[in-house]
Order: structure tokens, then C-alpha cells, then sequence
């Protein structure tokens, strides 16, 4: 049971204070559930927030001023507890702050809100990021949800499929994926996947090689549709990456939609925290916001 419930004429959600994590998505009218359960068989989060790192670090360690750092893969926000600092009838904030036991591991001062916003059809999902310290703040956050796929009873997971457009609805012919390597990272090798109207089948391989890792502002809507073709599901971001992801050989009846500011170091990586790829870095004072919807 969720800490948190919100609910309105057509949408209901629950929320944990633990990660502040998404632990339910569903339509009010049909119940039904959208959000995967968390059954730790194949996987056992739901929609974890990705702070203040997204992906891994090279061999669990990262570089800032000198000094190595130790740092599991996401970061640690997803497993500490948030505290609420507002609600109303559509709309719950929470928030974390760095602590002692945050700074030996990340040695910056940081206050991350995470806030959920009902919609008629869905979620608004907003991150905020401030910088209270006087020094420069070096951060990623990307977010993790998993929708049930397939949805509907009979249906296959074969018979689903993803469809990938850009930021004007426009289906894509293509995307560039970046190859993941050994103990997630990424290589430097890409590969072009053809789509057709944008659809990517999800075969029974997809994800044996990890995650699909799309760069470059390419994709700005990821739909998910059933075996009629219909859409059931979409994401829609203004993130310049996001992950497409199910755990490798293990056919999860579920597919994570992954938006992204930030992600995992490049395999040759040596350099420091400031220097990775798509680091977000926050000037004293400084505050970052953004957000994603979940449409259903």
C-alpha cells in the first residue's frame, strides 16, 4: 500500500515516501493498473528517481577534485526516505537534502523535490534540483518507471510494440542506440535501428544486450502499444536522452520508459565527475527543473 494516494474523475496514483517513488498508475473508470508491481522475480522497484547519479560510474568509482569516490549504479536518492513537504487534491511535493551520510559519498550540498501533478489522462512527474552550497553542484537524474507490458489479457509481449517520435509527433525512420559494454557502460559504438513508422517490435531478444540508449534529443514521445497496434501508454519528455529498457533474457512481462539528464560513464571514461557526458552542473544558488508526463 502506498503512503500517498492521489485520485481524481479518471486517475489514481500512490506514492511512497521511501524514494519518493511512484508505486501505482491507474485508470479510476476501468482500475486498471498500469505501473509495474515491483515482483522481485524479475525486478523489484517500480519507478525509481535516478539522482545524483544516472547509470554506473567506471569500475564504482568517480573522480572529483582529486579524490576518488565510491558510488553504486543510479545513485542513492531511490533508497533513502523523502519527507512531504506539500500536498493538495492534485498535486504532492516531496523532498531530500544531503546529510552526513550523503557527503561520504557524494561530498556536495544538494535539496532534490520530486513532485507529481495529476492529469485527466495520466501524470505530470517534476524534479527540482537546488544548489545551496557556494561551490559548483555536479549532478544527473533521470527517472525509471516500468508499465506492464503486455497489457491487456490474451495479448503477447511479442505481439506489443514501442513507437519512437520526436518532439513534433513526427514518427521516427530511425535512432542512433549507443551499444552498452561491460559492467554498464557504455562503448563507443552506435548502430542505426531502422524503424518502420516508428514502430520497434519487441522481440524476444530486444534487451539482450541491455538498454536501448538514445542521445541527442532524437526522441521526445515513447508509446507503448498493444497487439491491435493501439497505443496504451505514452512518455512524453524534454530530456536529451532516454533508456528503453526490460532485464535482459529474462522476457519481463514489463518495459521501463526512461527520460534521462544524464547517464552511465563511456567505457574509456578517466576523467572527472565535471567531465563526464552530460553532466548537469548547478551554480551557487542555482535551481534546475524539469518534468515528464505519463499518459494513459
Amino acid at each position: 500500500m502506498a503512503d500517498i494516494i492521489l485520485k481524481n474523475k479518471t486517475v489514481e496514483i500512490g506514492v511512497n515516501l521511501h524514494g519518493a517513488e511512484l508505486k501505482s498508475l491507474r485508470r479510476t473508470d476501468t482500475g486498471t493498473e498500469y505501473l509495474w508491481c515491483g515482483d522481485p522475480t524479475y525486478w523489484s522497484r517500480t519507478s525509481p528517481v535516478l539522482f545524483p547519479f544516472v547509470g554506473g560510474v567506471k569500475d564504482g568509482v568517480y573522480r572529483h577534485k582529486g579524490k576518488e569516490y565510491q558510488m553504486g549504479q543510479h545513485g542513492f536518492a531511490r533508497d533513502r526516505d523523502f519527507v512531504m513537504v506539500s500536498q493538495t487534491e492534485d498535486a504532492v511535493w516531496f523532498r531530500l537534502e544531503d546529510d552526513e551520510e550523503s557527503r561520504q559519498r557524494y561530498p556536495f550540498a544538494f535539496r532534490l523535490e520530486i513532485g507529481y501533478q495529476l492529469l485527466e489522462r495520466g501524470v505530470k512527474v517534476m524534479w527540482k534540483v537546488e544548489n545551496p552550497a557556494e561551490e559548483e553542484l555536479y549532478f544527473a537524474i533521470g527517472a525509471h518507471p516500468a508499465f506492464y507490458c503486455p497489457l491487456k489479457t490474451g495479448d503477447r509481449q511479442s505481439d506489443c510494440a514501442i513507437r519512437l517520435q520526436d518532439q513534433d509527433g513526427t514518427n521516427l525512420p530511425y535512432f542512433i542506440n549507443s551499444i552498452f559494454g561491460q559492467e554498464g557502460t557504455v562503448t563507443q559504438a552506435k548502430e542505426a535501428v531502422k524503424l518502420s513508422e516508428g514502430i520497434l517490435p519487441i522481440t524476444g531478444t530486444l534487451f539482450d544486450y541491455d538498454a536501448k540508449v538514445i542521445e541527442d534529443n532524437q526522441v521526445q514521445r515513447v508509446s507503448l502499444l498493444d497487439g491491435d497496434g493501439e497505443e496504451y501508454l505514452a512518455v512524453e519528455f524534454a530530456a536529451p536522452l532516454v533508456g528503453i529498457w526490460s532485464p535482459p533474457k529474462k522476457n519481463a512481462p514489463f518495459v521501463c520508459i526512461e527520460p534521462w539528464y544524464g547517464r552511465c560513464d563511456s567505457e574509456v571514461f578517466e576523467g572527472e565527475l565535471k567531465e563526464r557526458e552530460w553532466e548537469q552542473a548547478l551554480a551557487p544558488g542555482e535551481v534546475f527543473q524539469a518534468e515528464y508526463k505519463i499518459l494513459i
